[in-house]
């Protein structure tokens, strides 16, 4: 048994670590797809700001990030790139009962860094095959990646852009084969090319929304979430006045 100063050494560092335990469990995970990473950071800290609660993100890929989630990571809220994956997982069970919503719109632009191109129409470079190689997201995990092949199939250039198409893991990825000069040219998300850090482009073109399937991105509070007080805070500041404005300055629309 404890002498009883030994069970006072004892009681006092439970007294002094305790704290420091409860301090690492309030934190809200949040997965989050590249395009939005940046608005989601802004976002947090306000939400940190007004609440002291901390946010942790792990950004990714939507098609990445979803496996992730349905083999159990330790993700309290997903916010996708898409609306499929979020009505998946709450098909199949994975979210909390009607915590599912649009909390932005993206949009597409067709976008250059090569000196070239100065001055000279993006669209009509790419119809014309007049560029070495054409960035774009992966179609099968990433959202804007499909929604570029998309408007390629109906304009009838996938044929001739595929072979010479460069595939970003994530929008992200995609953005630096085009900045870099990897690409000639990229399909990436107008949010990205609001950066002020981002150099300005030789030309762009924003893709004509009627030609593709919308990038409504929706979020999901996951199950696992569900006695955590402060994930369910955080999903319901993404509809916050204050959200919304910081949604709106990194070029999306808002969900209303």
């Amino acid at each position: 048994m404890f002498s009883f100063h030994g069970r006072r050494r004892v009681v006092f560092l439970l007294a002094v670590l305790l704290p420091g335990f409860l301090l690492a469990e309030d934190v809200v995970t949040v997965a989050v797809a590249t395009n939005f990473a940046k608005a989601a950071a802004e976002i947090s800290a306000a939400f940190t700001q007004q609440s002291k609660v901390s946010v942790r993100l792990s950004q990714g890929s939507t098609g990445k990030l979803y496996a992730q989630v349905i083999n159990g990571a330790p993700f309290d809220i997903f916010m996708s790139a898409d609306s499929e994956r979020p009505h998946l997982l709450e098909q199949a069970g994975h979210i909390e009962t009607g915590r599912r919503k649009t909390y932005a719109i993206g949009r597409l632009v067709l976008w250059s860094r090569d000196e070239k191109l100065r001055n000279k129409d993006c669209h009509e470079v790419l119809v014309k095959g007049e560029y070495d190689r054409l960035a774009l997201a992966n179609p099968k995990t990433a959202p804007y990646g499909a929604a570029a092949r998309e408007f390629l199939e109906t304009a009838g250039l996938w044929e001739s852009a595929s072979r010479r198409a460069v595939f970003g893991e994530n929008i992200g990825q995609t953005l630096q084969f085009v900045a870099t000069g990897n690409a000639t040219l990229g399909f990436v998300a107008l949010s990205q090319t609001v950066d002020p850090n981002l150099p300005p482009p030789s030309c762009a073109w924003p893709v004509p929304v009627s030609s593709y399937g919308s990038l409504e991105q929706q979020a999901v509070l996951l199950k696992r979430a569900s006695g955590n007080s402060d994930a369910r805070r955080f999903f319901e500041f993404l509809s916050s006045p204050i959200a919304h404005e910081i949604i709106s300055q990194q070029g999306y629309e808002v969900s209303k």
